[in-house]
């Protein structure tokens, strides 16, 4: 399964690209899609999506995963990052991607083991989990953080569709199945 995973932002959109067989991850690629830090909004935009629409053509994932909105205290800011991260996931579902979606902590928990790791951190461990020769860049680290935890996600919410249908009709009570 080739996983594309994204890190979106207005001036920078980081990409990363993993293949999982099995346990094993494998790096394929990664990098930044850049808009510069001006210029009128569309034509960024128009940036970010032609990049992944060429990202998804070129490698050909089977599924996609991007990070959340985080909302920090500028809310201009937050919806500059809502929009790009909207360009984003406009490309992908044009490419027929299913699209998850995970939170910044969920991907720490995931790639590091604390939610609260720095991103020095996440880029050494990514790079430890995909035997990289060096360190990506922080952006190309997150989308790689982001695609593995979605890789290690994956087959969680794989179990649970295979186990949910056996689960209906069952009741709890004094938190005991009955």
């Amino acid at each position: 399964m080739i996983i594309l995973g994204i890190d979106p932002g207005l001036r920078t959109t980081g990409f990363g690209v993993i293949e999982k067989q099995g346990s094993k991850l494998r790096y394929i690629a990664s990098g930044t899609i850049a808009t510069g830090t001006g210029g009128a909004l569309p034509p960024r935009l128009k940036i970010i999506l032609d990049g992944i629409t060429e990202l998804a053509r070129t490698y050909q994932p089977h599924c996609a995963a991007i990070e959340k909105v985080f909302v920090n205290m500028n809310p201009e800011s937050t919806l500059l990052l809502g929009q790009a991260r909207g360009a984003a996931i406009t490309a992908l579902v044009g490419a027929d991607l299913g699209v998850a979606e995970y939170s910044a902590t969920q991907v720490k928990q995931a790639v590091v083991g604390t939610g609260k790791a720095a991103k020095a951190q996440v880029q050494d461990m990514v790079s430890r989990l995909l035997m990289l020769p060096g360190l990506p860049g922080t952006d190309a680290a997150d989308a790689l953080g982001v695609a593995i935890c979605h890789a290690n996600s994956h087959d969680a919410l794989a179990l649970l569709g295979t186990v949910s249908p056996q689960l209906q009709g069952l009741r709890m009570k004094r938190g005991r199945l009955v």
